[in-house]
């Protein structure tokens, strides 16, 4: 049985095919279809199985991952949303958190709420922060809400209550009457989407889910369809952000867990190799033709986090977006990829992103109407690129229209030559995405200089190592079908559900038997979700954490608890683990108090394992795998040299590539400068170690 893995970018959308078993392995890559992505999907799944003689129904999964819902939110393109809001509270959304993320900026700028104010209606009801009922819910007022609502022309309604976390009560009942009286309309619960205190977060959190869950649901219902008009029999997935895959239902009832769904693939399929190559810490390195993302992977694991901003005013500025409360790999994503638009600013300096060209018109090269240059251009120009073997020739490209958009929009200003001009555009999105990377991993305490650095995607090898050089990284893995590799990560995602609920308590208040029973409910309700799907109780992993914090801190840090079925028997040793946790990560304990805030569960389902190699005829050492020369930029002489061009497929283990040197496959080039050197290891990655 197959399983195929699909990852829609910007640009383009992945296909990665994989029979574990059997050990085969085939990748496909075509142009998105920003008008409808399904159309791209369906038409990649046919020619894929097409193309490797398989029938529709010896595919057992097909695993998705997809921007759509990050899209929907950035563009506005989700539902009309109405709010349910707790009488006297329908302002929240407006007053946010009261923070500036720029002091000195008296004419600072905040994404504007998803639900403006003339759809949020008030409802008398009120529930104190301790779970108890201060006033019952106004039923009627519920009704005539509902009303209200289809009055407006609302296709997905949020309830957010106050203290809803603590107790849900209301908010389920309120949802209830409003699927009774709307049953057109979806409805979205904070108490179910993010069932945790800071009510600002939660609540647009819930909008966020809310306003793409109509978007969404036809969507996942156009790919089914599709899928089974083609006679596909098996089940259909949806990557979370988290790094675990979830079933169409959870995605459908949950899209907001679906906002990094593509990237986070990427990440995943980073620590996967990194455990295989025994480099615990990494930096995954992701640039594809809309975006660039950066992830750490510590111990071997991604870097999960609990809060990310979406649709931010000001690309680094933390607090400039919408917050939203989900599991999800922690990355940072800046607007540089192969379609990112150079143009001269309003200061005469040259920029390069974040507008894009997306998949149309795409770069000029593309020869679809696009005019503009692009970075994809720019490589094309500096000889990065062979016009010839663009997707393994399947694609031509427009050298000459590539020329005449560099020249016209950015050599002419700026006074620069052609290849200049197109070394500048190369170089600055290499800049920008190392002080990125620099700024992400040093927030966090991540030493990058000791690590090794994973890339992949379309343009990802064509940058990686001159974004190593910057940022003194010594090694770097460039993996095979790097350029499909989010695909293939989605292959390598186990199915998993995570759940997080408040309850704030001093530890001192709670015994043992407490502390089970309250993990029990919630690894009950996430173990649901995959025993629904098929997983066997004996096959899922539980995962446990806590939010802690001393008593009067404002915010607290994750635990991770030990592993094993004796809950209660961990309590005893709660002190010292959260002691543990705080020295490391402030270099000191305190003598106080602890409380719990937070309580998480992660159901894990069993890895899936992935075929290795790439299909090609390793033939040995880099002699047998010269293709020839082509001239390319040279940084160090300056201008264009022969540099010897070398087929990946045709590179055997063991294989040996002295920079500079061009190695070429289907989905990406490689662009190996002057004194580094790449290793064919054993699994066929190539290993580049760069000169000092």
């Amino acid at each position: 049985m197959y399983r195929i893995g699909v990852d829609i970018g910007g640009t383009f959308t992945d296909f990665a095919l994989s029979n574990a078993t059997g050990g085969r392995m085939a990748i496909h890559k075509r142009l998105t279809t920003p008008h409808d992505p399904s159309e791209a999907v369906l038409a990649g799944v046919a020619t894929l199985v097409a193309e490797n003689g398989i029938d529709i129904g010896a595919i057992e999964d097909v695993v998705h991952g997809t921007t759509l819902v990050t899209n929907a939110v950035i563009e506005r393109r989700g539902a009309v949303t109405g709010m349910l809001v707790t009488a006297g509270f329908g302002d929240i959304m407006d007053m946010g958190p009261e923070r500036r993320y720029d002091l000195f900026d008296l004419r600072i700028k905040y994404p504007p709420p998803l639900v403006p104010r003339r759809l949020r209606v008030e409802v008398a009801e009120r529930v104190r922060y301790d779970g108890s009922v201060e006033q019952p819910l106004d039923e009627a007022g519920v009704r005539a809400a509902a009303q209200r609502f289809r009055d407006m022309g609302v296709e997905a309604i949020a309830v957010c209550f106050l203290h809803a976390y603590a107790n849900p009560a209301h908010e389920e009942r309120a949802a209830a009457i409003l699927r009774e009286a709307a049953p057109d309309l979806t409805v979205s619960a904070s108490a179910d989407v993010f069932p945790n205190m800071r009510e600002f977060e939660r609540w647009t959190t819930t909008t966020v889910n809310a306003f793409t869950q109509p978007m969404f649901d036809r969507y996942v219902k156009r790919l089914e369809d599709g899928l089974a008009k083609s006679g596909f029999g098996g089940r259909l997935y949806i990557m979370g952000s988290s790094g675990g895959t979830l079933t169409t239902d959870a995605a459908r009832r949950y899209p907001v867990r679906a906002l990094e769904s593509g990237p986070a693939a990427g990440a995943l399929m980073s620590a996967h190799h990194g455990r295989s190559l025994k480099l615990p810490n990494l930096l995954s390195f992701d640039m594809g033709g809309t975006t660039a993302k950066g992830a750490l992977v510590k111990d071997g694991q991604a870097v999960k986090k609990y809060f990310m901003e979406v649709a931010r005013v000001h690309e680094f500025r933390q607090g400039s977006g919408l917050p939203v409360r989900i599991p999800v790999i922690d990355m940072i994503e800046i607007g540089a990829g192969g379609g990112s638009i150079a143009e001269v600013d309003e200061r005469g300096l040259l920029r390069v992103g974040p507008r894009s060209a997306g998949a149309m018109p795409g770069p000029a090269c593309y020869a679809q109407g696009g005019t503009r240059p692009t970075l994809t251009d720019a490589n094309l120009v500096l000889g990065y690129l062979d016009a010839n073997f663009f997707l393994g020739g399947k694609m031509k490209l427009d050298k000459p229209a590539a020329e005449k958009a560099i020249a016209e929009n950015i050599g002419k200003p700026l006074k620069l030559e052609t290849l200049r001009a197109a070394w500048g555009i190369h170089d600055i999105i290499c800049e920008d995405v190392a002080r990125a990377f620099r700024i992400h991993a040093t927030e966090r305490g991540f030493d990058y200089r000791n690590s090794s650095m994973v890339a992949f995607g379309g343009s990802g090898p064509l940058h990686a190592l001159s974004v190593a050089r910057k940022l003194k990284i010594p090694r770097v893995v460039l993996p095979v079908g790097a350029g499909v590799m989010s695909a293939l990560g989605l292959l390598v995602s186990p199915l998993a559900f995570e759940v997080a609920r408040s309850r704030r308590i001093h530890v001192a208040d709670i015994d043992a038997k407490d502390f089970a029973q309250t993990f029990a409910t919630l690894q009950e309700e996430a173990s649901g979700y995959l025993t629904r799907a098929g997983v066997a109780d004996k096959d899922i992993k539980i995962v446990r954490h806590l939010d802690m914090r001393y008593q009067g801190q404002g915010h607290e840090i994750e635990i991770t608890l030990p592993e094993g079925n004796d809950v209660a028997g961990i309590f005893a040793d709660l002190g010292e683990l959260y002691g543990r946790a705080y020295e490391k990560t402030y270099g000191l304990r305190l003598d106080e108090p602890t409380e719990i805030v937070n309580w998480k569960v992660e159901a894990v389902g069993p890895t899936p394992s992935l075929a290795e190699g790439h299909g090609g005829s390793a033939a040995g050492g880099a002699e047998k795998a010269l293709k020839g020369t082509r001239q390319a930029y040279d940084q160090t002489k300056g201008g264009l040299a022969a540099w010897p061009v070398y087929d990946r497929y045709a590179l055997a283990p063991g294989a040996i590539v002295k920079g500079p040197a061009l190695i070429e496959e289907h989905e990406s080039t490689c662009v190996i400068g002057a004194g580094d050197s790449v290793t064919v290891d054993a699994h066929f990655n190539l290993i580049a170690e760069l000169s000092a």
